[in-house]
């Protein structure tokens, strides 16, 4: 009995422990099994090209010159430098912290007929999510909002434009992106409160722009 007893809180604390398990969705599933039957080389060529736009050491070399280049301006541009080499940091760090809680198995590890189509390998097998692209782009489309409407909706398409390509190249789930995605919009809101970057949308640009 004593023994059972052992066997079962054994089995527990197993249970228990980190890394957590996540398992794809039905939904994440049939996206990535009609990517992977769908796909071609030349369009996963492209798509494996622009997801560099959201790799984590292009940004933080960007931010990086961003802010020395607003060092001697006005206080808004150096809050602005602040906030978005802050931002940029955060970004990069927080998928590395969440990828050892978690375990989940990327698509691409789990089809042969993707590979036949051009689909390649991303990353470490189990590091699917969150989207440490998808994070940063959340981040960056939220950041937009102190923007007129215009350059606004630019930045924003192309956050998600270019987040949508590590579901083409069966780099993540559907639904990594959107968990990344989401991480990013909240983490830079939250540094805006640190940082002092504003809060609110212009109302005076909005209409300029129209």
């Amino acid at each position: 009995m004593r023994t059972a007893n052992r066997t079962r809180i054994s089995g527990l604390r197993r249970a228990s422990s980190f890394p957590i398990r996540i398992r794809p969705t039905k939904t994440d599933v049939l996206i990535a099994r009609a990517i992977a039957r769908d796909t071609a080389p030349a369009p996963e060529e492209i798509a494996r090209a622009l997801t560099w736009g959201a790799d984590e050491k292009v940004l933080l070399f960007l931010a990086a010159a961003a802010w020395i280049a607003s060092r001697g301006r006005s206080e808004a541009l150096r809050r602005a430098g602040n906030h978005t080499l802050l931002v940029t940091v955060a970004a990069s760090l927080l998928p590395h912290g969440l990828k050892l809680l978690f375990d989940q198995t990327r698509p691409d590890r789990r089809t042969v007929i993707g590979h036949v189509h051009g689909v390649s390998f991303s990353g470490k097998r189990n590091d699917a999510f969150p989207s440490g692209h998808a994070l940063h782009m959340g981040a960056l489309a939220s950041a937009a909002g102190v923007l007129p409407a215009g350059p606004r909706r630019a930045v924003r398409a192309v956050a998600v434009g270019i987040s949508l390509t590590r579901i083409a190249v069966l780099a993540h789930w559907a639904s990594d992106v959107v968990a990344g995605f989401a991480l990013g919009a909240a983490l830079e809101r939250l540094l805006r409160l640190w940082t002092g970057h504003p809060l609110e949308v212009s109302k005076e640009n909005d209409h300029a722009d129209t």
